[in-house]
This record gives C-alpha cells, sequence and structure tokens, in this order.
C-alpha cells in the first residue's frame, strides 16, 4: 500500500532546545516546532495538532467516500478536531479527539446519515490508531 514518511530534527534539549519538522510531500519543511509551540503560543506547530490536523482529514475523507458508496452525488462535510494532551504519571497522554462536523447531504435521512458518520469515525486509519477517547458531534444542514 502506500507509505509516507516525515522527519524531526531537535536542537538543544528540553524547553531550550528547538526542532524542525519536514514531510515527504513538502507542505510542512522544516516548520519549527518545540515548547513554546506545545504549550505556548510561539508561531509553529507542535504533535497535537498535526494528530488533530491529521484526524479531520482522515475523518472527513472517509466519510465522503462512505457517502459516495452510499448513492449520495453531492455534499459539504466540514471537520474539525480538538486533540486533547492530558498528564500521565511522569509524562503525557493523548487522551481524547473530538471530532466536530457540520454537514450538508442532499436528501440524506438524519438517521442514515449519523450510521454512515459513526461507520466513518470508527473505521478511518487515524481512529484506529488512536488510543484515545474519541467522539463526534454532527450537526446536518
Amino acid at each position: 500500500m502506500t507509505t509516507r514518511t516525515a522527519s524531526a530534527r531537535y536542537d538543544g534539549l528540553g524547553q531550550s532546545g528547538a526542532g524542525h519538522i519536514t514531510a515527504q510531500s513538502g507542505v510542512l519543511d522544516e516548520t519549527p516546532y518545540g515548547f513554546s509551540t506545545r504549550f505556548g503560543d510561539e508561531k509553529g506547530t507542535n504533535p497535537e495538532e498535526l494528530i488533530a490536523a491529521a484526524h479531520a482529514s482522515c475523518f472527513t475523507m472517509a466519510l465522503s467516500f462512505a457517502l459516495a458508496g452510499a448513492g449520495f452525488k453531492d455534499g459539504t462535510l466540514q471537520t474539525g478536531a480538538a486533540v486533547t494532551l492530558d498528564k500521565d504519571g511522569d509524562g503525557f497522554k493523548v487522551t481524547r479527539s473530538e471530532l466536530t462536523l457540520t454537514a450538508s447531504v442532499p436528501r440524506i435521512e438524519p438517521a442514515e446519515f449519523e450510521r454512515i458518520a459513526a461507520e466513518a469515525k470508527a473505521n478511518c486509519p487515524i481512529s484506529k490508531l488512536l488510543n484515545a477517547d474519541i467522539t463526534l458531534t454532527h450537526t446536518l444542514a
């Protein structure tokens, strides 16, 4: 199947260090990350933000394909993801990913939409990867 790659470099140690992330596609190219981008407001990214982006995009794509497979031809899906990092003993753990979906799918019944969305949430590869509580709330317009 498909393998995608990324790399991370961290210069210095602990809070005073600074890192950079590069992804195979080039969309991330020496993108900064570190303590202040993870726990502060410095410009750059952090692992939880990247997980949130991955989960939102994976779920949304899975739902799009599931709806197309069910015979729907048109629609708009907008998903946000909020990933929570909690203290876990001496370290940290991602404990939750909350997906929030706003959707417009002409001619779909709310119960059918809810079923398809729940299946997409359970079966998207990033949902399967995460060892966290995953929730989904949605609005169907």
